[in-house]
């Protein structure tokens, strides 16, 4: 019995082993597709820039110069950059975000914005717009608190409502999330139309779609710190998300402190989601679509999952927001638009297959 034993573990070790070479090629890959993206993003809009005037311009404004007389050095530094960054750490936050979503509630089809969680961060942040607890910046420190104390408070309701009764239902969950969404959603907009502002509304209504037309050099550094942060704590509890895959019982017979485990998860996922949601608006779908496919290529070992997702999620955000910028003359579609065009069909398929399995 020894031997099979030994035989067993290791081959245990190599596939794990051959797992963790796998996710670091993906990486790789993942990396030098983001730093494609994020050219092209820059290059192409409704004035293409050739590629090495991008680069003099980037160059010139890493080393502070100012910008050459003539040339398109505004456009590309002070516009597009940031916002190609932007989509790149929005799009890294939604995935993180994502997966683990997943985890806590152990339902592949959970999402921030299938959950109401984003809904909530959408009414906080435009509450504290009208109320005007946003002012000094629409993006500013008080709006993602805003945003987060929303998203954090919905987070929360719903979660209640799927443990009514005892158990835990991830159906119950599911359904309790798109009931909230929406009633959160109806007041959030209601509150938009209060602005009494036309232009101020049609605004609103565009940003809630998601938009990433806002960024800025100075709106970079929160949503890049709160992602930084939320990928650290996420990796450092990577074991314990997967052992609360098998059960509540079972990761706390492993040594899980699945309560505390839950509070803390509660926490970074509200974080995320309100600090997302302040710079970009609710973008729908792509906290569902990012962990399924990159469940497909490096498995479900959160440990190599979680930053495979966070870079695929930036590299799709930045092409999304690319096309969203591009497949109009003239016109820009919002973000959320472009990505529920693909992520309803995403859902619609998964939802099929765990039909076929019941």
């Amino acid at each position: 019995m020894a031997a099979p034993a030994r035989a067993a573990a290791r081959r245990a070790g190599g596939d794990a082993g051959a797992r963790t070479v796998r996710a670091g090629l993906v990486c790789a890959v993942l990396g030098c597709a983001l730093v494609l993206a994020l050219t092209a993003s820059v290059c192409l809009g409704s004035t293409d820039v050739p590629l090495p005037d991008v680069w003099s311009a980037v160059a010139r404004g890493i080393t502070g110069q100012d910008p050459a007389p003539g040339t398109q050095d505004l456009i590309v530094w002070r516009l597009r950059v940031p916002r190609a960054l932007l989509a790149a750490v929005v799009g890294a936050g939604l995935g993180l975000v994502g997966t683990a979503v997943q985890a806590l509630v152990r339902n592949p089809l959970a999402d921030p914005y299938l959950l109401g969680i984003s809904s909530g961060a959408s009414l906080g942040a435009v509450a504290a717009l009208v109320l005007g607890a946003g002012a000094g910046g629409a993006l500013g420190l008080g709006l993602a608190s805003a945003a987060f104390a929303g998203a954090l408070a919905s987070f929360a309701l719903v979660w209640a409502f799927a443990r009514r009764g005892g158990g835990f239902r991830p159906l119950r969950l599911v359904l309790a999330g798109v009931g909230i969404g929406q009633f959160l959603s109806g007041f959030t907009h209601y509150l938009v139309l209060q602005a009494g502002d036309e232009q101020r509304t049609h605004g609103a209504l565009f940003w809630l779609m998601g938009s990433l037309g806002g960024a800025q050099w100075s709106t970079l550094a929160l949503p890049a710190a709160a992602v930084l942060l939320g990928l650290a704590v996420l990796l450092a509890r990577g074991r314990a998300l997967n052992a609360v895959l098998m059960g509540d019982e079972t990761a706390a017979g492993l040594g899980v402190d699945v309560a505390r485990l839950r509070r803390e998860l509660f926490v970074v996922t509200s974080m995320l989601t309100g600090v997302l949601v302040a710079v970009s608006g609710a973008i729908g779908f792509v906290g569902l679509m990012v962990p399924h496919a990159c469940r497909m290529v490096v498995g479900g070992d959160h440990r190599r999952l979680l930053p495979v997702s966070a870079l695929f999620g930036a590299v799709l955000l930045t092409v999304v927001d690319l096309v969203a910028r591009t497949a109009l003359p003239d016109q820009e579609l919002p973000v959320g638009v472009v990505t529920s065009l693909v992520g309803a069909p995403a859902l619609l398929y998964l939802l099929d297959r765990r039909l076929e399995r019941a």
